[in-house]
């Protein structure tokens, strides 16, 4: 009896600690999950993306330019946000559009050399200040997967203005991710005659895995899981959900992918994977020797802005 005795209390003792190991764990699961979700997608924090106050950017170049010629333009999201965005006219009347994504951490003016190509090519340009970022409220970034519905309300508000519009939607990164999780929207407007990516990633599950390795030495499994969960709960999607990949698996647009050779942010090997699961009737490539992340542009610019006007000279008339 006595020996029995001992042998329940060995277990009740080992079920407490195994209990308090559980918890424990559990303790050090959700405030890892909860400080990468605010490190990387909370402004407030003062991670990865910081918040935005007028005069903390430096704006030079085609940057002051198309901040000091650009107006305001705001609509109110689908879940009741303000949002803004930079928009810039042609002198004389232009049916033809690009609508312009910028990158995480960024704001629109900073897309100014892009923005100056595309005005000097006939376009109007509108510019998006995604959420969370420049004067666009949101309390957390959404990493392209709530804006692929913000970018097709703007796109709306361009046909509302001009019935005739023709509208490319061009992203760099973040903004790159975006333009392809909105083209495999089913309502996006058939104004929209093609697309055109620069070093998306395939999904943000995948990228901030990479990021999670090489910033932390973390791996994914369970606090990419942890963080993803977070992130459901507050910003309402989870890391899988927003995948590029399986957006593209529903375009119908002519679609451009560019990415530099050399992107270790965004790994260049997530070109073939995006470029692959590619639906849309046309798809084309353009791989950039020597190009890191975002630098594609003005690493061979003459390869790039003669890639990129040659395919809008085939869809965009």
């Amino acid at each position: 009896m006595e020996k029995t005795k001992k042998t329940s209390r060995r277990w009740k003792t080992a079920l407490i600690v195994l209990t308090c190991v559980l918890v424990l764990l559990a303790g050090a699961l959700a405030f890892a999950g909860n400080y990468l979700f605010h490190f990387a997608l909370d402004p407030e924090f003062g991670g990865m993306v910081g918040s935005y106050e007028e005069g903390d950017w430096v704006l030079e170049g085609d940057s002051a330019w198309f901040s000091e010629n650009s107006e305001d333009r705001w609509l109110t999201s689908h879940d009741g946000l303000k949002l803004h965005g930079l928009y810039l006219a042609q002198p004389q009347q232009s049916h033809k559009y690009a609508v312009i994504c910028h990158g995480y951490g960024s704001i629109p003016q900073m897309g100014g050399r892009f923005a100056a190509r595309f005005y000097e090519m006939g376009y109007n340009i509108l510019a998006p200040a995604a959420r969370a970022h420049e004067l666009s409220e949101g309390r957390y970034v959404g990493m392209g997967w709530p804006e692929r519905r913000d970018i097709v309300a703007w796109v709306d508000t361009l046909v509302d203005q001009d019935s005739d519009a023709e509208i490319v939607l061009f992203g760099v990164s973040m903004g790159g991710a975006t333009v392809m999780m909105t083209a495999g929207e089913a309502d996006l407007s058939p104004s929209v005659k093609c697309v055109i990516e620069d070093c998306g990633y395939t999904s943000v599950w995948d990228e901030f895995a990479g990021q999670l390795q090489e910033m932390f030495g973390l791996p994914t499994f369970p606090v990419l899981d942890a963080a993803s969960l977070v992130t459901q709960i507050r910003a309402g999607y989870g890391f899988k959900e927003a995948s590029a990949v399986e957006q593209l698996k529903k375009n119908v647009r002519p679609m451009l992918f560019i990415h530099g050779e050399e992107d270790t942010f965004v790994p260049y090997s997530m070109l073939d994977v995006v470029y692959s699961a590619c639906a849309g009737p046309d798809k084309e490539r353009l791989s950039v020797p020597g190009a890191g992340h975002g630098e594609a542009s003005w690493k061979d610019p003459e390869l790039y802005w003669s890639t990129v006007g040659a395919f809008l000279d085939k869809y965009m008339g």
